[in-house]
């Protein structure tokens, strides 16, 4: 994980600061079904930059969630893939998954 960051008490603060920002959530949702190319991420996460992709794929990576791997080929080739740790993100999700849902329901 990222030295720099200040580790709160708080387990609910600690899971905000790696994963609070909506982007990462839709990084991490789009990588639970396998490994992603740079490009496969840009069309999935819809609304995102070039720019913030990139800085949130660093910051992941560097929080041990994810990892990444450049083939050396012209254009380069990068694939990013959740690491277990990313990975055990998947019950977090699916409970959004559900509450989602039935809030939608609800709404219907």
């Amino acid at each position: 994980m990222n030295q720099e960051k200040k580790i709160p008490d708080c387990p609910v603060e600690m899971t905000l600061q790696l994963i609070g920002d909506k982007w990462k959530v839709l990084i991490i949702r789009d990588l639970l079904t396998g490994t992603k190319r740079f490009s496969e991420l840009m069309r999935s996460v819809s609304g995102i930059t070039q720019k913030v992709l990139t800085s949130h794929l660093r910051n992941m990576e560097a929080d041990g969630l994810l990892t990444r791997k450049v083939y050396p080929e012209v254009p380069p080739k990068v694939e990013y893939t959740l690491t277990e740790t990313g990975y055990s993100l998947k019950p977090i999700l699916d409970s959004m998954v559900a509450w989602g849902t039935n809030y939608k329901n609800h709404l219907d």
